[in-house]
């Protein structure tokens, strides 16, 4: 199967990104891929909730959802969109970091909320604490496609193992995490985090990701790391996009994922056991 990761390089402007990750879709369908993913964050990236709540939309009304949904029909393409920020009915006004999957008839099958909320300190200067604004979910989530299962994560749910192994005791052959990582972070933990994750489940583990220095016009910029990774069951990376914007294209045989399962069963063989304490 022909996948292609979206490498994006966002700014705070919904409608310019748009056109953007459109015309990498139709490249990506016009080269073959059955499968593409966009990274977090596909619509927007601010550090300004003011702007967030002047440019988002209800997942009902917004415009890269609705675009997007027709582009995985006219293409007849599966589609991860790595997640939108979306406005909610939420009293507080937080948002949803939200993950869907379009199958090739344009319909949504699968919505993610992403779980883990990125509350850090990476350095003095650089401190996050992304449950202000948005609000978590609690579900994991399968999404079954022609190809296999999916199981759903965003981002900062790569450091919490216990969710990966669950989605693949549930049956999930790959693993998406779309990613919007800081430099910081990504240097550090981006590689090593997605190799162990593969290796610990036997599943693919498909990485499109957010890249560079996003532009506002008004409001202090960010920088994300990039590196979309394709890793197979066996812990190799199989494909490493680097720091350039683009459209990245691999092919996946997934019968791969039953081969590592064989030669190192952990799924079946992990028991339960009490303590410490």
């Amino acid at each position: 199967m022909k996948v292609a990761l979206l490498q994006l390089n966002v700014s705070d402007d919904p409608a310019a990104n748009l056109e953007v990750t459109r015309a990498h879709v139709r490249t990506a369908a016009d080269q073959g891929a059955q499968f593409v993913l966009t990274p977090e964050v596909t619509n927007c990236i601010s550090t300004s909730r003011s702007h967030q709540n002047g440019v988002l939309q209800l997942e009902n009304d917004d415009l890269t959802l609705k675009t997007l949904r027709a582009e995985a029909k006219a293409h007849g393409i599966w589609l991860l969109i790595g997640s939108l920020a979306l406005k909610t009915q939420d009293a507080d006004g937080r948002f949803a970091n939200r993950s869907f999957v379009i199958d090739p008839q344009g319909e949504i099958v699968a919505r993610y909320d992403k779980i883990h909320m990125f509350d850090v300190d990476v350095t003095p200067e650089e401190t996050w604490r992304e449950s202000e604004g948005y609000r978590p979910g609690s579900e994991a989530v399968l999404a079954q496609t022609d190809f296999g299962q999916i199981g759903l994560t965003i981002c900062y749910d790569l450091r919490f193992p216990k969710l990966y192994a669950a989605l693949a005791n549930a049956g999930a052959q790959v693993l998406t995490v779309p990613a919007a990582f800081s430099p910081v972070t990504g240097a550090a933990h981006w590689h090593t985090l997605l190799r162990a994750r593969a290796i610990e489940t036997g599943c693919f583990v498909l990485a499109p990701a957010q890249t560079g220095e996003h532009a506002s016009e008004k409001h202090k910029t960010r920088k994300t790391y990039g590196h979309s990774l394709v890793v197979s069951p066996w812990g190799e990376v199989q494909m490493d996009a680097g720091e350039a914007p683009g459209v990245y294209i691999t092919d996946l045989d997934m019968g791969e994922v039953m081969r590592a399962r064989s030669r190192v069963p952990s799924l079946e063989n992990a028991r339960s056991f009490d303590g410490p304490g």
